[in-house]
């Protein structure tokens, strides 16, 4: 299937001749070429056109969730009848396995998966695996170990209605590919068995199926809702019959056939590492990694998978040491193989900000590992579960688009210079107003402005430098009390009557990944009226209703005041026609000035095609999307009564009070998800540092466990 674009718009502005000088150039084999589109002018659009043109699957990689979430929905969006997808790290919670020699202290892997965010990384897989018009947003994690495609392509089950098995034999298939039996909680990646009635939940899907035997043969096939038990309608093959095929439920599988020679090389090579330990005076790093290696090796034997068999994945691969790891690229390259020529396009969004990312990611991940394996805690082999290198990267990618508003010049440099420039939004819509004002009553300055356009109904984003200032301004602003003074300052000065208080917010790192893109719904839909955030309002948050721009400190030179960070972040006013940017400041630095002649060459340049054309700038008119998954927020958890009445979440959408529990009457699925809860509440109270409550939890968690 072709990719088709689905928009009431057409392109318009400076659109039309970057989408055809990107494609021209694809066509005729560029490998790299640079988008250098302004905030606001359509770059998204423009991508979606070229990837339209070329009809190739697309890898486009964001610098974070948020904005992957962001591109995710406009991609799917103007791609309705094609696989668009999301894939970024799946951990709500992730704590790496590493060893700190200076005080003995081993620190175990320790995870919380979100499985929404598993599902739709499965989904990118499968959907690369079985079709062709396949766009994969994605955040940095795509250059980390995935496991070989070609052993997750073998690795299915297709079965058809008519078809002799046996029922072991299809369970049998099913462990192999990591799904997991649950007769008392049926959810994504598990099977469970009624009789000669297995019922499987992929986990890369929203339904699942009931396969129905009968004398080792599959009378029926049934895909069904599992919350509802409805019947979902399927489609049969020539011979009319059901025809299902389900991929692993994990992206890691070993795979079939005899594993005994790839155990028997782990062992070989534990021996001589453990002998090199000795002979270096380490005979309790010795021991240590022989009882490791030889659990995991008992554990692979006997159920196939153990937790961190990603560090044995070079053997299961068939690579060689240092080789670099699969990635969802290679699972690209194998689907652009299988469907095609063997092309396929890359977007870096942001490259100024990605590019180092992925530059950055390797030298970290070997530091920690190299100490686990110095100790006795892994083989060397683990040196190879690892993020891609840099030149690896890009050798690894086929064609590349890096687009942003201020790209560096390694990119472009690595480009032959290939830069298309698109200054003219569509809109007619000027760069910013920019004001320098000074930062010693920066605070009182920013209340009066915010206080005026809370009475226009506009938004307002504030950058600081650290989160504690996010978090204390979000504190003042909520105060009425504390803005009533202010209040009454500007009604005398310009007879403007404050009738409303702004809500404020804040966005930054501890916010969790799906909520991130629910606040920035919340600022546009005027849930509230301010986001205050440091780094996160950067790139590619795209809000219409923000007319101002407020950045505090900006002449703190630094990555965060740099020239290429003020510009982005004054572009975010730039999709409101009465966008304005104010930068406090003692001084104007270099990194400023610069900033202020890159976004005034940039207005003039739009001041004067507007001229030329008769066009009267107009602000961005953008619907709110869909979520990115639906989902049923749990109520706070944080309620407390005379300091001693705790609520926990328990399910989604039902609190339950802790000291109401009776755990003796719970049946075994109930112990299970209040384990699960409470487990989850003590680490978040234990990282908020409110420790005794954690021990509190950490009492009921083992009064639970003894309960059976």
């Amino acid at each position: 299937m072709s990719f088709v674009v689905h928009s009431p718009y057409q392109p318009a502005g400076d659109q039309p001749q970057a989408i055809e000088k990107l494609t021209r150039g694809f066509l005729e084999k560029k490998q790299n070429q640079v988008l250098l589109g302004v905030t606001g002018s359509g770059k998204t659009f423009t991508m979606a056109h070229v990837i339209a043109n070329l009809n190739r699957p697309t890898l486009i990689i964001s610098h974070n969730k948020t904005l992957a979430g962001q591109l995710y929905q406009e991609f799917r969006d103007y791609f309705p009848e094609n696989a668009v997808n999301y894939f970024v790290s799946y951990y709500d919670y992730y704590q790496p396995e590493a060893y700190i020699p200076t005080t003995d202290t081993y620190i175990e892997k320790e995870t919380q998966i979100n499985d929404d965010i598993d599902k739709l990384r499965l989904a990118s897989t499968t959907n690369l695996a079985t079709r062709k018009d396949v766009i994969v947003v994605a955040s940095v994690s795509c250059i980390y170990n995935l496991g070989s495609p070609a052993e997750y392509a073998q690795n299915l089950l297709e079965i058809m209605e008519g078809e002799l098995i046996q029922q072991q034999t299809i369970l049998d298939q099913l462990t192999n590919m990591q799904y997991s039996r649950n007769d008392f909680e049926f959810k994504r990646g598990t099977v469970r068995v009624h009789g000669e009635v297995i019922q499987v939940w992929p986990a890369y899907q929203d339904f699942a199926y009931s396969i129905e035997c009968a004398d080792n043969l599959i009378e029926h096939i049934r895909a069904f809702d599992p919350t509802t038990g409805n019947t979902i309608a399927q489609e049969k093959n020539q011979q009319n019959n059901r025809v299902v095929t389900i991929y692993p439920a994990k992206h890691y599988v070993i795979g079939h056939g005899d594993k005994e020679p790839i155990f028997k090389e782990i062992e070989h090579d534990m021996r001589e590492r453990a002998e090199f330990l000795k002979q270096n005076g380490k005979p309790l790093e010795a021991y240590r990694l022989e009882q490791r290696v030889s659990f995991d090796l008992e554990m692979l034997r006997e159920v196939g998978f153990v937790n961190g068999i990603e560090n044995y994945s070079r053997y299961f691969d068939g690579r060689k040491e240092g080789a670099p790891p699969f990635t969802l690229i290679d699972h690209f390259a194998a689907s652009a193989k299988k469907f095609g020529d063997g092309s396929f396009l890359t977007i870096i969004d942001e490259s100024h900000i990605t590019l180092p990312q992925i530059r950055g990611m390797y030298n970290g991940d070997q530091a920690r590992k190299k100490t686990l394996i110095d100790y006795g805690f892994r083989l060397p082999s683990a040196l190879d579960n690892r993020p891609l290198r840099f030149e690896e990267f890009l050798r690894s990618v086929d064609q590349v688009m890096a687009v942003s508003a201020t790209p560096n010049e390694w990119e472009i440099s690595y480009a032959n210079n290939e830069v298309v420039e698109q200054l003219i939004r569509p809109t007619g819509l000027l760069d910013p107003i920019i004001e320098v004002r000074p930062k010693e009553h920066q605070i009182p300055d920013l209340i009066r402005e915010v206080l005026l356009r809370k009475q226009h109904g506009e938004r307002v984003l504030v950058t600081t430098l650290t989160k504690n200032m996010a978090e204390v301004l979000t504190d003042f602003f909520n105060n009425p009390e504390k803005l009533k003074p202010f209040a009454d300052d500007l009604e005398k000065e310009t007879g403007i009557k404050v009738e409303s208080y702004p809500k404020v917010q804040y966005l930054h790192s501890d916010v969790d990944t799906l909520d991130r893109s629910d606040i920035l719904d919340d600022l546009r839909l005027g849930t509230f009226d301010v986001l205050i955030g440091i780094n996160l309002l950067r790139e590619g948050l795209d809000l219409p209703e923000v007319s101002l721009v407020a950045i505090l400190d900006a002449d703190k030179e630094g990555f965060l005041r740099s020239a290429q960070s003020l510009i982005q972040t004054m572009g975010r006013s730039a999709r409101h026609k009465e966008g304005k940017a104010i930068m406090y400041a003692s001084k104007v630095t270099n990194s400023m000035q610069k900033a202020i002649d890159e976004v005034t060459r940039r207005r003039e340049v739009q001041r004067a095609y507007n001229e030329k054309h008769n066009i009267t700038p107009l602000s961005i008119q953008k619907p709110i999307r869909n979520k990115m998954i639906d989902r049923v927020k749990d109520e706070p958890e944080d309620t407390y009564h005379n300091d001693s009445e705790v609520y926990i979440s328990i399910a989604k959408g039902k609190r339950i009070l802790l000291q109401n529990i009776d755990f003796s009457s719970l049946t075994p699925v109930e112990k299970q998800e209040y384990r699960a809860s409470i487990e989850a509440r003590m680490r978040k109270e234990a990282r908020e540092m409110n420790f005794e409550l954690a021990m509190e939890l950490r009492d009921l968690l083992a009064k639970t466990d003894n309960l059976g």
